[in-house]
């Protein structure tokens, strides 16, 4: 990998953000260019700098922003609005099914719990940075799991071309758009069209929120 995938870390507790920074520079095409201790001073800090993080490692668990609460759902929405390139991995304890996919529809590109293996954390920062999403054994697991054991809520009926429907069973299957465009003899920027379209017609904030809308309603088959 020539160039270095530029992370941020937002972590409250000191000795995780300093143990999961050694972690990272057992890799050396990660680059920890960012580290805040909190999520509201997130947005400031970054507009006063000019080394903006790829991919943001955000813990849920932050501290408030005097008495207001200001989580790392929070922030997840603020760096939406204001930071949309940047990729959003989730840090947390949480392993609640409904949790998780609720995250990623607002706007998470991944959810890592932390008692992750290091090579999970390496595999999800490659595939969020590469992918745009990282949906792991446990994210599917809750998806099926909300569409099983749950009352079904009506399925959305999305009208999508037979092209679509290939660049999207793809996206799910965690093929990049580079990957796709060589399955199907596309170029990448028809692509990207595609998928730009597919956000829009289901309301999805990124390609993590699109595939949990997929998987959902029905469109793709789990493989």
């Amino acid at each position: 990998m020539e160039n270095k995938i530029k992370l941020g870390i937002v972590e409250d507790q000191l000795l995780f953000r300093e143990g999961i920074k050694s972690l990272l520079k057992n890799w050396h095409f990660f680059d920890v260019v960012f580290e805040s201790a909190d999520g509201f001073s997130v947005i400031d800090k970054l507009n006063a700098t000019k080394d903006i993080p790829d991919v943001m490692l955000v813990d849920l668990s932050l501290p408030p922003n005097d008495k207001k609460e200001f989580t790392g759902s929070h922030l997840t929405l603020a760096l939406q609005e204001h930071f949309p390139a940047i990729k959003i991995l989730i840090l947390t304890v949480h392993k609640d099914e409904d949790f998780i996919v609720e995250l990623i529809k607002h706007g998470a590109h991944g959810y890592l719990v932390k008692d992750s293996d290091p090579e999970e954390v390496h595999d999800a920062i490659i595939s969020v940075h590469n992918k745009g999403t990282y949906i792991n054994n446990r994210v599917l697991t809750a998806l099926q799991n909300s569409m099983t054991h749950k009352v079904k809520p009506k399925k959305l009926v999305v009208n999508i071309s037979a092209r679509e429907q290939e660049i999207l069973q793809l996206t799910c299957q965690q093929y990049t758009a580079e990957e796709i465009a060589r399955a199907l003899f596309i170029s990448v920027k028809t692509v990207n069209g595609h998928r730009n379209n597919l956000l829009l017609k289901t309301g999805s904030k990124n390609v993590a929120g699109l595939v949990v809308f997929a998987i959902k309603n029905d469109l793709v088959k789990l493989i």
